[in-house]
């Protein structure tokens, strides 16, 4: 019996960090994701093998099921063994583990296969469609899952599941998380530009917590955030993203990213999840890909490229 699942990778358009305090936010699930195809088989073991997106093995190893899931049976594999990876995916199945008891409870084994459709290091959810993957095989509350292990606000999962822009708030730590319709007029101006690094989330939220000042700016990031998904023109467009830069600038005293790298660019930029680093989002009448290429960028994505 062969058992297949795919989820969709997460862009936060507004709200970053603050959706941790509860701010509305906007999140835009990809067309980049991940799949997850999990094969019975005779042996008791749990055979790993993850795929990038050119179909090359990243990581493989092999798992012993018993009352738990744990360390490789063998370390043999041609390809070297990532401790870190293998650690973390115990953690994940096992907690998976806890929350459905049945999970994995059988005298047979299990082939698994996970394939990601764009590079792991761009910062799309390599982790959350992971997650949800393995929480619809083990039959389990992703949102629960994802608590146990990685943490965070959970937009990334509810983009995971959604074929659509959706609206994401955590209220009284309820995830909610409602399609809107997001398809703006002057979306063939609008681009996302890789910043040539992964940002580490955990860290950022770390640095947001330490630094966060007065969380009565919520309210403006939920107005923007309305105002955002209802606007018509690429001028308002750009005004209310500068105004969420210059919001959470303030906010977690860290300087906005085009005063930061971009000063010279003739456009707008907004930053996308944690500061400093995966994706930015890039308003521009005129092409930029040059612009970005010409200073290292290689990395330039239009908007319907990218956006499900």
């Amino acid at each position: 019996m062969t058992e297949r699942s795919r989820s969709h990778g997460k862009l936060l358009l507004t709200g970053e960090y603050v959706v941790l305090d509860g701010a509305i936010s906007l999140a835009i699930p990809t067309k980049y994701g991940q799949s997850l195809e999990v094969e019975t088989i005779t042996e008791p073991k749990l055979v790993w093998k993850s795929l990038d997106e050119n179909e090359v093995i990243w990581f493989e190893s092999t798992f012993e099921i018993n009352n738990k899931v744990s360390h490789p049976v063998r370390n043999d594999n041609s390809i070297q063994n990532d401790l870190n990876v293998s650690d973390r995916l115990i953690q994940i199945l096992n907690a998976a583990k806890q929350l459905n008891t049945n999970f994995l409870n059988t005298n047979n084994g299990f082939k698994v296969t996970t394939k990601l459709d764009f590079p792991r290091h761009w910062g799309l959810g390599t982790s959350s469609t992971l997650i949800n993957n393995i929480a619809q095989w083990a039959d389990i509350d992703a949102y629960r899952l994802l608590e146990t292990t990685f943490g965070g606000s959970g937009y990334d999962i509810a983009c995971a599941q959604h074929s659509s822009p959706i609206t994401y708030q955590l209220e009284n730590n309820t995830p909610i998380a409602k399609p809107v319709v997001f398809n703006p007029s002057f979306k063939d101006h609008l681009y996302f530009v890789y910043l040539n690094k992964k940002q580490n989330s955990r860290e950022g939220i770390k640095h947001y917590n330490a630094n966060k000042g007065d969380l009565n700016v919520i309210r403006d990031i939920n107005d923007i955030t309305s105002q955002i998904i209802t606007s018509d023109s690429l001028e308002g467009f750009e005004a209310l993203i500068m105004q969420h830069e210059a919001i959470i600038s303030k906010l977690t005293k860290q300087k906005a990213i085009k005063a930061l790298m971009f000063s010279d660019f003739n456009g707008s930029i907004k930053s996308l999840g944690a500061w400093g680093g995966d994706f930015i989002l890039v308003s521009s009448k005129e092409n930029p890909t040059p612009y970005f290429n010409k200073k290292g960028f290689k990395t330039v994505i239009r908007y319907a490229d990218m956006v499900l």
